[in-house]
């Protein structure tokens, strides 16, 4: 039996300025105490959504696809047996990867091309690197970095188990990584930046984030992902385009990251289209005003999709100019 924390007062509060009114606040409240819906996605580099779906009527699962663009985004409606997802031989085959739809939209949102190379800053366990894989067909290159040897064992299990072959893995604390890729003068066509953070957009999942929740650690996370984005984004090339995302709602660790690379580089925030229900960014925060162009970003609730809570910015970089000496 799961069970369930109640917010802290600060987080209830913040949520209260992020949210339209009393009743946005109570939905959001609400919604975080339910379980939310198992989804996956078809590995296209193996079989098809069409032939999976076959496979998996088979098992009288109950599934549909909810969006029509994207007919490897699949949705379980049935009650599974708990570790009943992973234990099919499809999984096993590779054929399908267990992800929450929302983890899904960063490479919707990057699309990377077959013939891109792509850095993927945080890559493990996987998801979105084998997404990235599958979206590329296994052409052009991705390096898919982690640090803990751990995660990293897991990223390299799931990229064999999809059959993803262009996906490069390397070991390093992503900004010594960043640091030694700019000395080999290496550059991007597209980098994701699925910034560590907070979690508060994963509380349906894992409650226990309301227990480890504080705004100090908002503030840190905030003031590592600032330091991180801007040295992933000296690695992307002139006219190429990044994604940093998060999976939490703290505008600490998404907005106000996006202000900081706007304070310090010449670069565009782009429309992102998402086949969810999605907010913009916002404007204000803690007395500041924030750059009208963040309002491009999208903000992910998960009482507005009955999935978890996320953020996104896409950003192009216009030319390798600086705006000054970086504040790090």
């Amino acid at each position: 039996m799961k069970t369930y924390y109640e917010p802290k007062p600060a987080l209830f509060e913040r949520m209260k300025l992020l949210l339209k009114d009393s009743d946005d606040v109570k939905r959001f409240f609400e919604v975080s105490k339910t379980q939310p819906k198992k989804s996956i996605r078809v590995n296209t580099l193996k079989i098809s959504p069409d032939d999976l779906i076959k496979r998996l009527k088979d098992k009288s699962w109950n599934i549909i696809q909810p969006f029509k663009n994207y007919p490897e985004i699949i949705q379980i409606l049935s009650q599974l047996e708990p570790g009943e997802l992973g234990k099919t031989e499809e999984h096993l085959l590779g054929y399908y990867y267990v992800q929450e739809i929302t983890s899904m939209m960063p490479i919707l949102a990057l699309q990377p091309k077959e013939n891109d190379i792509m850095l993927d800053l945080c890559a493990a366990p996987g998801s979105k690197t084998t997404q990235a894989a599958a979206t590329m067909k296994n052409n052009g290159t991705i390096i898919a970095n982690d640090l803990n040897i751990g995660r990293i064992s897991i990223l390299s299990a799931n990229l064999e188990r999809l059959g993803a072959t262009n996906t490069i893995i390397t070991r390093h604390d992503g900004l010594e990584l960043c640091n030694r890729l700019k000395k080999l003068n290496m550059k991007f066509d597209k980098i994701l930046v699925d910034a560590p953070c907070s979690g508060e957009g994963n509380i349906r999942c894992s409650p226990r984030t309301y227990l480890e929740w504080s705004e100090g650690m908002l503030r840190r996370f905030g003031s590592k992902d600032k330091k991180l984005a801007s040295t992933a984004l000296e690695l992307l090339k002139v006219e190429g385009v990044m994604v940093y995302s998060t999976c939490t709602h703290s505008p600490e660790e998404n907005e106000e990251v996006i202000q900081h690379l706007i304070d310090n580089y010449d670069i565009e925030i782009q429309e992102i289209n998402l086949p969810l229900n999605t907010r913009p960014g916002i404007m204000e925060w803690d007395g500041k005003k924030l750059n009208p162009e963040i309002k491009k970003a999208v903000r992910i609730y998960h009482h507005d999709n009955d999935m978890e809570g996320f953020f996104l910015c896409k950003l192009r970089k216009i030319s390798e100019e600086k705006k000054g000496d970086e504040k790090r």
